[in-house]
């Protein structure tokens, strides 16, 4: 076992487990998609300053981007939304998505695409809501992602985006096996892969969790690919490069104690629990040479 495999291994003992849907699953708890559905009402609490829910789902057409298993697609349609599309690239969750649909009667307003977000099968101007939880951070090519959220969106409709950046204590989302704080900045991708790979050997869904959060490249070395290290500054960029100005934007803390150092330039990143932001097609003017250069 290399070195630095064992003192992850070792300090991982230190740190208290954080609850997650996966160990959840594992321990006959419940499901990723039945947490999620319970959860529904905390992802909306970044927003609840300025959009309350009904405003933001009742009676209307819902794209779900990165949905997982879907359960906060059907808390949306708890919420009176009049449909609901789920959108993942990992095809496993739809039955899953699909139990909990017909569970809670919500299987004729609900339905789930295995595709990517760069490109879906829908007309233009399809959704009056588009949300994006815990998205941004995972997608391969951001900005083609927004592009086509606003293609999708009514010119009247908004679309809904938060994530936890990258410098996030947990923001390599290695945190089913792996407690410590901070990880990503303190070993290198090749430990931290080694061991997550070790510390879910033993478990019952531990190929695929592995499999859901690395690839290897065209050499054969491997990488963690499920994120795509978003940061704050980067996602900034992002907007700014597609002329897009949010009609609402928020970068939520840890803790209130630290909201002093959510204001400091790099220091941010670390500090900085969830970028909240919100576009409305109507106010948003994409530069069009942009996207002519990334086809």
């Amino acid at each position: 076992m290399a070195i630095s495999t064992a003192i992850i291994k070792g300090a991982n003992k230190i740190f208290p487990k954080v609850v997650h849907p996966f160990n959840l699953a594992n321990a006959g708890e419940k499901t990723y998609a039945e947490w999620q559905y319970e959860k529904g009402a905390d992802t909306l609490k970044c927003y609840a300053d300025k959009y309350k829910p009904s405003f933001m789902f009742e009676g209307k057409k819902v794209l779900d981007v990165g949905c997982g298993a879907a359960g906060k697609s059907m808390y949306y349609l708890k919420l009176g939304a009049a449909r609901v599309t789920g959108v993942d690239i990992v095809q496993s969750y739809e039955r899953e998505a699909m139990q909990l649909a017909a569970k809670l009667g919500y299987s004729r307003s609900f339905n789930f695409i295995c595709a990517s977000a760069e490109q879906l099968p829908f007309p233009d101007n399809t959704f009056d809501t588009i949300i994006l939880n815990d998205t941004m951070e995972h997608v391969s090519e951001p900005q083609k992602v927004l592009e086509e959220m606003l293609r999708l969106v009514h010119p009247d409709g908004h679309i809904y985006i938060n994530f936890p950046p990258y410098g996030h204590p947990f923001g390599a989302h290695m945190s089913d096996a792996i407690n410590i704080p901070w990880v990503h900045f303190l070993f290198s991708e090749r430990a931290l892969i080694r061991a997550y790979r070790e510390l879910t050997a033993d478990l019952p869904d531990g190929k695929e969790r592995v499999n859901l959060r690395v690839s290897a490249d065209r050499y054969g070395r491997e990488y963690i690919s499920y994120i795509n290290r978003m940061t704050v500054a980067r996602f900034g960029r992002i907007l700014k490069e597609m002329r897009i100005k949010p009609q609402y934007y928020r970068e939520v803390p840890l803790r209130g104690i630290f909201t002093p150092l959510t204001k400091i330039g790099f220091v941010k990143e670390a500090f900085v629990k969830m970028v909240v932001c919100v576009i409305i097609k109507s106010d948003t003017a994409p530069n069009p040479d942009n996207r002519a250069k990334r086809r």
